[in-house]
């Protein structure tokens, strides 16, 4: 008898012990923060793999990873923190994908930096830069978004060289970031105009360029034969706002864009208002328009100078009058 007891007293013991581990794992599912992740990647989907060691690997060296993600990480952890979130960037340096990531998981916000990315060929520093600019676009580059948190494609490649790369390449720490050798005449006549610093006008052409590298890979990417130029916009103009990657000269006229506005870094973007820290026509900019290529305004007015300004039809603004003209609705 006293076996018999024993036998049940260890049975109900075992099967108190797995029952509080699965309550513990039920609770555990509660309280678990889920992941969202609504980001395509900086890049589309991709079969390209470039490992440690490869003779591909002809970007930029871990040292150089590790400085840049220092940098950005410096100057966004505040920032991030002022919103009661955490940023977390995820150097994943071993890792042989070709392109980048954003997700949000309970109060993190976080970038997923791959290896393999930085490893190709076209990456620089300064390109390497203003792909993590772009992640942590999705998250702090307001709207137009793309799901609940995340702004989109977009929205994410303008607030790079609209904010962040500004501020990157303001500090001392990336004076010594790899970059193009070569500077481009449109890039330069583009800065010229918009800032009269020589510091501002620096920072402008810089950001434009590392958009410049990284517009290489995307044709490299999609095996195109037509080289993107700052020269050469892209004129399509879209009826509805584009949420997926742009096509590689509307993404690199993105860059430009975001480069040469000249609105204040420290004048927020909103998370409500599109206009609100970019640059339109109707708060009497003269450039640094989101392209219409992807960008389709919530508000036609956007495109209008103020009322108290000399009005003229542009080459540059005809696509626009072009659309509203025929029948769409903004």
């Amino acid at each position: 008898m006293e076996v018999e007891n024993s036998h049940l007293k260890e049975r109900i013991m075992k099967r108190n012990i797995m029952l509080s581990a699965v309550s513990a794992m039920l609770l555990g599912a509660a309280v678990m923060p889920a992941s969202a992740s609504d980001c395509q990647g900086f890049l589309p989907p991709n079969n390209l793999r470039i490992p440690v060691g490869s003779v591909h690997a002809r970007g930029i060296i871990e040292a150089q990873f590790h400085a840049v993600l220092n940098t950005v990480e410096k100057l966004y952890k505040p920032v991030v923190a002022a919103q009661g979130k955490v940023l977390q960037i995820n150097r994943l340096w071993t890792d042989e994908t070709v392109n980048a990531s954003a997700s949000q998981s309970g109060n993190k916000y976080i970038l997923n930096m791959y290896g393999g990315l930085a490893r190709h060929e076209t990456i620089t520093m300064d390109g390497f830069a203003l792909v993590v600019c772009h992640e942590l676009g999705h998250h702090l580059g307001g709207v137009p978004k793309v799901s609940s948190w995340a702004s989109n494609e977009g929205q994410s490649d303008y607030y790079a060289n609209l904010k962040c790369l500004r501020q990157v390449f303001a500090k001392e720490s990336s004076r010594e970031f790899t970059r193009m050798s070569a500077s481009d005449e449109a890039a330069e006549m583009g800065c010229a105009t918009s800032f009269s610093d020589p510091q501002e006008r620096a920072i402008c052409v810089r950001g434009a360029m590392a958009g410049k590298s990284v517009a290489y890979l995307f044709k490299i990417l999609r095996e195109e034969t037509v080289e993107p130029r700052f020269d050469t916009p892209d004129t399509n103009v879209v009826t509805t706002m584009l949420g997926k990657h742009p096509a590689t000269q509307c993404r690199m006229d993105t860059y430009l864009q975001g480069s040469v506005c000249a609105q204040p870094v420290s004048v927020p973007v909103s998370y409500t208002n599109p206009a609100a820290g970019t640059c339109t026509r109707s708060a009497g900019f003269n450039s640094g328009f989101r392209p219409l290529c992807w960008y389709k305004p919530a508000n036609a007015a956007e495109l209008l100078p103020p009322a108290d300004k000399a009005f003229g039809l542009t080459e540059e603004m005809t696509p626009a009058f072009s659309v509203l003209n025929s029948g769409y609705a903004w």
